[in-house]
């Protein structure tokens, strides 16, 4: 059982708290993770180190990458990581953040999102130290007794201590009962696999410390509470999301992540640094200060942290030659070596013209006609690197026969006339 009582840190243990204690916005309880480690390390048994996944939103990005690298950095160190795809809670729908109750999933929804999940999460976790389990298998069986019982354990006021919660009671938007059982089922999630450390994202913390309270109603060793930041977008303000686009995918090109990661304001750099990559915080620190202080050029730093990110996903040479890529795209104004087609089809056209706004949506570098008239008032279109300037334009489509569109600083598009 947990103790209030420190015991004596092996060096060992000291070393390998540092390790994974970077980067972490906190640890419950603060001496916990060394105790974990430490009795791993007498009993040579392996923690059981959980993350919970509702199969939502199956991409992985960086920002999601965050938790699983750390996750990985536990596997180094020898011990199971066990992924818990919620196909059970999902059918509730995690309301961590919610302003209003979210929509159930279909099963057949939640199974296919599952599979694409322990798809990617094989980029990033060692297989054979990683097991995945769903929580249908003991959420499933219990009976209408078992849930009264466990609801037992917690009350009211713990579950409406909760912002989301607490936001939208006294707001006088409705509350559904099952979501009010999530955080509940979540925590038996950590009871069912006897978990020492859960990691998760601090908009998770909540639902970790349920976990921990249920363990010790239950007569288990109370998990410890591992939080990992939120990575912030590229877009500087919210956090990285694919439904907000200003994320970068750990599957995307080469070209197109190093690109995507030389458009983040100097002020991310430090954070991904820490967070996305292997990089000494020391060294860190060396870099920053030197470009702040104009010692060296952000640029600069900004592409050794494109080439690190590059590299852990796609490998040195990749990350290289993304960088010399973008280098002869971008400061010496070349096209690229290779880009994609845009064939002009009699679809396309109206009265045997095309208009630029379609011809944007159609090379995919817009969402919708609105979308691309606005990058062609701001500027952002290009035919053969002269701006188009006209959003109403309509062209004559065998002028354009070869021509290049170019939307932004890193959309390409060589266009062929049917």
């Amino acid at each position: 059982m947990e103790s209030d009582e420190i015991m004596p840190i092996p060096a060992e243990v000291k070393d390998q708290a540092a390790r994974l204690r970077r980067g972490a916005l906190g640890v419950t309880p603060d001496h916990g993770l060394e105790e974990k480690l430490a009795k791993s390390v007498r009993t040579g048994k392996p923690l059981n180190v959980k993350l919970g996944l509702d199969p939502t939103a199956p991409d992985i990005h960086l920002g999601f990458a965050v938790v699983l690298r750390k996750l990985r950095q536990f596997q180094d160190l020898g011990h199971q990581v066990i992924i818990i795809i919620g196909d059970y809670t999902a059918l509730i729908g995690d309301p961590s953040g919610r302003s209003a109750t979210r929509p159930m999933l279909s099963k057949e929804e939640i199974q296919e999102n599952a599979r694409t999940y322990v798809d990617q999460l094989t980029r990033i976790l060692d297989r054979d130290r990683t097991t995945v389990r769903f929580n249908s298998e003991w959420l499933g069986k219990l009976s209408f007794a078992d849930i009264v019982s466990l609801t037992s354990k917690m009350t009211v006021a713990q579950v409406m201590e909760r912002e989301d919660f607490h936001n939208r009671y006294t707001q006088g938007q409705p509350i559904s009962l099952h979501e009010l059982l999530y955080p509940l089922a979540q925590a038996y999630d950590s009871v069912a696999i006897e978990a020492d450390v859960e990691m998760g994202g601090q908009d998770q913390m909540f639902n970790i410390l349920a976990g921990r309270g249920l363990q010790r109603e239950l007569g288990q060793e109370p998990q410890v509470a591992f939080y990992m930041p939120l990575l912030v977008g590229l877009d500087g303000v919210k956090k990285m999301s694919k439904s907000l686009g200003n994320y970068v995918g750990i599957a995307e090109p080469p070209d197109t992540m190093f690109g995507k990661l030389l458009s983040i304001s100097d002020e991310l750099m430090p954070m991904y640094f820490e967070l996305c990559t292997d990089v000494p915080l020391d060294e860190v620190t060396r870099l920053i200060d030197d470009s702040r202080a104009g010692r060296s050029n952000p640029k600069d730093v900004k592409r050794r942290l494109a080439r690190e990110i590059v590299t852990i996903y796609h490998g040195a040479d990749a990350a290289t030659t993304a960088d010399a890529e973008f280098e002869r795209v971008h400061a010496k104004h070349e096209l690229p070596d290779e880009m994609p087609a845009l064939v002009i089809n009699p679809e396309m056209l109206r009265d045997g013209r095309v208009w630029i706004c379609r011809l944007v949506v159609e090379a995919g570098f817009a969402k919708g006609t609105g979308d691309a008239r606005r990058l062609v008032q701001q500027g952002g279109v290009k035919l053969n690197g002269e701006k188009v300037s006209d959003p109403a334009a309509e062209l004559d489509p065998a002028e354009l026969n070869d021509a290049v569109l170019q939307v932004g600083s890193r959309h390409f598009a060589r266009i062929h006339a049917a």
